[in-house]
Formats: structure tokens, sequence, C-alpha cells
């Protein structure tokens, strides 16, 4: 099951993408106003219950897709963690544990949607990523279990402003948090085994300059849950942006950032394709 959030004609709703059109959940499911508190009910079975043999209310092109979880009370982000990605950074040796930051649902856009250089920098970076969906609220899970706690994957571009990730001594928080620099989306996709590693190809302008499977991150989907969960509870529908490939174009000094007009594609063959483009701040 694929699951959205979208606007219809101002009207901002949720539901099941099938085939080229959307099965709308929110007047079908008219207790809950968002898919945060769907994954909160722990509804999802009912959810595919409403859908099964329904035709869709409203063809995709019709609608504005939003993050698929609009307000969720966490999105965590996980730092350099595919093997050979600490090289970008000067650092040659894996780490003890995940490096984490967090990031605030009014920086990530929808797909489609805009991603805004804002005045102030133009250090637009990108970075695609598989994202995890918590199904459950959790706390102390251990390895072994971790992967019954996955809900669903979207995808991420994890956008930052690099000039802003060291604007405080010690912290990445600013640079990653500018109003619309990311994107979470198109949908949550429920039915695939954890388990099974996940093919990522991001595309600048149509070129692929990043390509890379889930099976070269340092810290796996298990490992990140167990790990987090030692110190705080996780909540049904939180979001964990697991990580980002090393980019496959050379280096270049200075570097190219991210202007106006240009389009950046995420795509995992089993969720969907995430595209945003670029502009600059009103």
């Amino acid at each position: 099951m694929r699951l959205a959030s979208y606007n219809l004609r101002g009207r901002p709703s949720f539901g099941a993408v099938v085939g080229e059109g959307i099965v709308d959940l929110r007047s079908r499911l008219s207790r809950f106003g968002s898919l945060v508190e769907v994954f909160r009910a722990q509804a999802l079975a009912e959810a595919k219950t409403v859908v099964e043999g329904v035709r869709p209310d409203v063809p995709l092109s019709e609608v504005e897709l939003l993050p698929p979880l609009l307000a969720p009370e966490k999105i965590l982000c996980i730092g350099i963690n595919y093997a050979n990605r600490g090289a970008d950074y000067n650092v040659t040796n894996n780490p003890k544990y995940p490096s984490m930051f967090y990031r605030a649902p009014t920086s990530m856009v929808g797909s489609g949607g805009k991603l805004v250089r804002p005045k102030i920098s133009e250090q637009l970076d990108y970075e695609g990523e598989i994202a995890i969906v918590i199904g459950r609220d959790c706390k102390h899970v251990p390895k072994e279990r971790a992967l019954e706690y996955i809900a669903g994957f979207t995808l991420a571009n994890e956008g930052t402003i690099r000039d802003w990730t060291r604007h405080g001594q010690f912290n990445v928080t600013q640079g990653k948090n500018f109003d619309a620099t990311g994107a979470l989306g198109p949908w949550i996709e429920t039915d695939i085994d954890p388990k099974k590693p996940l093919h990522l190809v991001v595309r600048k302008n149509g070129e692929i300059t990043q390509d890379d499977t889930t099976a070269s991150m340092i810290f796996n989907f298990a490992d990140l849950i167990a790990y987090t969960t030692t110190f705080m509870t996780l909540r049904a529908g939180d979001v964990i942006c697991t990580g980002t490939p090393v980019k496959t174009m050379p280096k270049v000094d200075p570097p190219v950032w991210l202007k106006p007009g240009d389009t950046i594609e995420v795509e995992c063959p089993d969720i969907g394709v995430l595209r945003m483009s670029v502009v600059d701040e009103a």
C-alpha cells in the first residue's frame, strides 16, 4: 500500500495511491485528520481493507503531493552512514555509533515541490536517502526485533545549506533546517521487506550523481532503531532518514551548488520517484 498526503483544490487530505490515482482515505476514515493519526492508531490494516477493490477518486496529476507525514513528532537524520562517505570529511574509520541530528517538518516539501535557495546563502546542496517510518511506539528495542517496528519506507532529499552546517562551533542543525530546502515523498510504501537491500539512485538535471544500495550502510535499519531507542522513545509516524551515499561525480573546487531551475530526482524502484526543482527565496 502506498500512502500519500496531498492538497486537492486547496483542501488537504490523505489517501492510498492506486495506479495513477488516489483513493481518498480522509472521507472514508473520517475520525483521522492525518496519516500521522492513522499510524498512531495502528489503523494501517483498516486503511488497507477500506482501499481494496475501490477505484481512485482523483488522478495523481490533479493533486499537489505533500510530505507524506505532515507533522511527525520527530524527523531524525543519520550522518555519514555509507561506506567511504567518511572520506568526504577526512574520516577514514567507521564510527562506533551513528551521528544524528533533527530536521523540522517545515524544512521539507513534497514530491513536485520547490526547493528554496535562501537569500543568505548560495550553498544549497542535496542528499538522496531512504527513510524509514516507525509503525509503533517503542523503547529499548533489541536489534533482533527492530525490523518489526518499521511500518514503511519513503524517500528523502536531505537538502543542506553547506556554509551553515558549522555556523555554530559543534552543530549542523542550522544548515539542515532552512525552510523548504529538503523533501520527503512521494508516498510511504508499506509492502517492502525491510531485510532486502534497497537500490537508491539520484539524478541532478537528468544525470546520475548517486547510485548505491542500503547494503552499503554502516549502520543498517535494525542498528538505527536499536540504538535510537536506547535513549528515546520512537513514536508511530516518526521518520528516520538513514544517510546518503557518496556522490559519483568527481569533486570540483569551488563546488557546484544547486541553482534555480535545477531538478533533483531521488528514486528507489521499490518506492517510487521523489522529484523537486529549485527556486530562489522570494
